[in-house]
């Protein structure tokens, strides 16, 4: 069967981009790899309407919504390779099948890769995050440490103080300049410069390199990011650098830079969210349907 559109990922931005497709009746496939970014968070905050669910319940929920439509199929499935053909695209999938499609939409998120610092992984999504906004208020402005993983993690160390007495352990990654210091000083940011040996403990527990044993409520750290569909560059997708990572470049309707291509969500921002996701898919669904209607490349 040949497809009007392929998604690439069923999270909250893929599931997204297929809703208005299926509601104008195009024939759509949704290849899903299962891999959610915010699989390790017991609870997403901050999407309207849903805020304090469990992720995979709201995905699971709207999965079953969109799978009422009739012109919709799904896969659990990785994407493997992709190549454009003289009418669009073939997905190769897990090795086995090839499947077409006149437009194709990237929506498989990031992964995260975290400071090489035992325990903290173990953690992430439970004691220890990214996003203020998703987890701070939860920590009941209480101790809140934020982990560098380098020069870029002043800006959270600056931000966390809304949610709690913060400290920010530099790790012997870099050392604020006068400046920087002084915006510390400013919004009452503790600077701890020995170096993490490892996080331990319940919650947090950071345990310094001199010995010492900090205990934390929470703790947060910025990850490094990676586009989880390693062929998007061979169709023609350029790629950006945010301060996090790489990510897909798009235009205001999640265009990308090759023709018949959209891309949504963390994979296509140098930062998301949950409801961010959401509106950059129905902002890519659309303009594919857009681009199917007019004959636009």
């Amino acid at each position: 069967m040949h497809f009007d559109v392929i998604i690439i990922g069923g999270s909250f931005a893929g599931i997204s981009a297929a809703l208005p497709l299926a509601r104008a009746r195009q024939e759509i496939l949704v290849i899903d790899a299962g891999e959610r970014r915010n699989r390790f968070a017991a609870v997403s905050h901050g999407f309207l309407g849903q805020d304090g669910r469990e992720p995979g319940q709201i995905v699971s929920e709207a999965r079953k919504q969109l799978e009422r439509y009739p012109t919709v199929q799904w896969m659990n499935a990785k994407a493997q390779t992709a190549k454009r053909t003289s009418n669009g695209f073939a997905i190769e999938i897990d090795g086995k099948s090839v499947k077409q499609a006149r437009r194709l939409i990237l929506a498989a998120g990031v992964a995260d890769r975290l400071p090489a610092i035992p325990g903290l992984q173990e953690r992430w999504g439970k004691s220890v995050f990214h996003c203020p906004y998703c987890h701070g208020y939860e920590l009941n402005r209480g101790r809140i440490g934020v982990i560098a993983s380098g020069e870029h993690s002043m800006h959270q160390a600056l931000m966390l103080p809304d949610w709690g007495e913060t400290t920010f352990f530099t790790n012997g990654l870099f050392v604020p300049n006068a400046d920087q210091a002084a915006q510390l000083r400013a919004r009452a940011v503790k600077v701890e410069t020995t170096p993490v040996r490892e996080i331990a403990g319940k919650r947090a527990d950071v345990c310094l390199e001199d010995g010492r044993i900090v205990t934390m409520d929470g703790l947060f750290a910025m990850t490094q990011t990676s586009v989880q569909i390693p062929w998007a560059e061979q169709l023609g997708c350029a790629l950006e650098e945010g301060p996090l990572g790489q990510f897909i470049r798009t235009d205001g309707v999640k265009q990308t830079t090759a023709k018949g291509i959209f891309a949504c969500g963390d994979v296509a921002r140098a930062a998301g969210s949950v409801a961010l996701a959401v509106g950059d898919g129905m902002l890519a669904g659309t303009a594919a349907h857009r681009s199917l209607m007019f004959g636009i490349d």
